[in-house]
């Protein structure tokens, strides 16, 4: 009976539902249940896009407002939003060909502002910035995109991570803020992964200027891990 249900409830260009969407794409299917979906007319869905159960597309801050002529929430063709996520577009949000979003992600154009301290932050104006993710990118589980952010061409952003700003083509970014980990460069192909040197454990009774004193000592020294101490303090 459920699978009857989510067959009937899904939404496609043929059954578009309450939803008077500006454009479904050809195999185009919205499951069952839909999350919260406003500013419809300012929506393009692209051709042969899977949007999973429960997934947020608005367009403008809040229903019922006049956004003008042009689309604001664009999908590009055989995107795939995984279950849960939201895409909140309140300025331009673009998504290219071939993106797929893991379960919860989130991505929005609208963010709080945070210029009187004395005013509760959900009550001050929000600011507001484009967002486009480029074609082919991938954004792992619970993956964040503030506005503003800027994704090149087949972009890897790891789950659970937060990226604001511009990302070059072909980069794995990870963390919060993300930073790019791993690119691939044409001609050279990839890049090693980006290192944090670690930590020099510090010998008991000696004091930094030691330390550095040493380093300069070792810094010309022939060998594997010559010098590393001195740089490793200074």
């Amino acid at each position: 009976m459920w699978r009857v249900v989510q067959d009937a409830g899904a939404v496609t260009a043929r059954r578009p539902g309450p939803h008077a969407f500006r454009r479904i794409g050809t195999g185009t299917r919205l499951a069952f249940p839909q999350g919260t979906i406003f500013g419809a007319p300012w929506i393009e869905l692209g051709d042969h896009c899977v949007v999973g159960a429960e997934v947020t597309l608005t367009a403008g801050m809040m229903p019922d407002l006049e956004l003008g002529p042009e689309p604001v929430l664009t999908l590009g063709n055989g995107v795939v939003l995984g279950r849960g996520s939201h895409v909140v577009a309140d300025a331009r949000v673009h998504i290219g060909d071939d993106v797929f979003f893991g379960p919860y992600c989130y991505v929005t154009s609208t963010n709080h502002s945070y210029d009187d301290p004395a005013v509760p932050i959900g009550k001050q104006w929000p600011r507001s910035a484009p967002v486009e993710i480029g074609p082919g990118c991938w954004l792992g589980h619970g993956a964040v995109v503030l506005p503003g952010a800027r994704l090149g061409r087949n972009v890897v952003v790891a789950a659970g991570s937060v990226v604001r700003g511009e990302v070059p083509d072909h980069a794995v970014v990870a963390g919060s803020p993300a930073r790019v980990v791993r690119r691939w460069e044409p001609g050279t192909g990839w890049q090693p992964p980006l290192r944090t040197p670690a930590p020099v454990p510090v010998p008991d009774g000696v004091t930094p200027e030691q330390l550095v004193a040493l380093g300069e000592l070792t810094r010309g020294a022939d060998g594997p891990g010559a010098g590393t101490l001195g740089s490793g303090v200074e």
